[in-house]
């Protein structure tokens, strides 16, 4: 009876972990059934082929050409409602740079375990690369999940840091990647939708700024960039914070790009 019981534990046990994985590829486009979610999200119409990023015309003589350049961050720089088409795979195409990739859907800023952008940056990302700009999401899974937004630290010793909050996981990585890398570090935040959890993280890391001079590329604050149409946003997003593949092309990353490059070019 103790066996038979037993067997049914690890059945139940068997069956909740397929429906599980069945639903992170189904939703996310992640894990052994990722095919599932290709499947939804390339009826979209903003993941229509002609949407591809092969189609973005490469940009002459730009400080990135030929540069490593690491993005960290979580589904929405690995294009998890984009058939894994973002502003990485933008990037490549519009300033000819070799990327690395470093992102997971459902991770976190703050440091809760082997996923997070802090563990990951340590033991994923090589330490030897020749990175000339580190790339940062700030993540919504953060917000979504309430975990502690902290404070800023006076420190800039990376001991320091309460990685346990987002304020100290993100300093963190500010300060790991110029000490590792001696590269300019930019974040970049979401278009604005609605939550009060991350507007607060977006305002703690314009605070950050002033303090590590890193570059924000801010698409949260702009009401003109954020007042589109409902028709744009069909087009442009697959639900309140993932966009498709013509909501990163035609949207996002052209001002991305001319916020990146005024920073880098406030830098010399």
């Amino acid at each position: 009876m103790k066996r038979k019981k037993t067997m049914w534990i690890i059945v139940a046990v068997l069956i909740f972990l397929l429906m599980q994985n069945l639903f992170i590829g189904y939703r996310f486009s992640w894990g052994p059934f990722k095919s599932l979610g290709d499947i939804r999200m390339g009826k979209l119409p903003g993941n229509a082929p002609e949407y591809a990023m092969d189609s973005v015309n490469a940009l002459p003589e730009n400080p990135l050409a030929g540069k490593k350049v690491l993005f960290l961050g979580s589904s929405v720089t690995y294009g998890a409602s984009s058939l894994r088409e973002g502003i990485p795979e933008y990037f490549t195409a519009r300033f000819g740079c070799e990327i690395t990739k470093e992102a997971v859907s459902g991770t976190t800023l703050v440091d809760n375990g082997a996923g997070s952008y802090v563990q990951r940056l340590l033991n994923k990302v090589d330490p030897g690369a020749d990175y000339a700009l580190v790339v940062v999401q700030l993540s919504t899974n953060d917000a979504t999940k309430k975990l502690p937004l902290g404070e800023i630290s006076e420190s800039t010793d990376k001991s320091a840091f309460d990685t346990a909050t987002v304020t100290g996981a993100t300093e963190y990585i500010i300060a790991y990647a110029k000490e590792t890398w001696g590269c300019p570090v930019v974040f970049y935040t979401n278009a604005r939708y609605d939550s009060e959890d991350y507007a607060a993280m977006v305002q703690r890391l314009t605070e950050l700024q002033e303090k590590w001079d890193i570059g924000v590329l801010d698409l949260w604050t702009s009401d003109s960039f954020n007042n589109i149409s409902d028709a744009d946003r069909t087009l442009y997003m697959a639900d309140r914070i993932h966009p498709t593949k013509a909501g990163y092309r035609d949207w996002w990353c052209p001002v991305l790009e001319k916020q990146l490059l005024d920073y880098l070019n406030s830098i010399g």
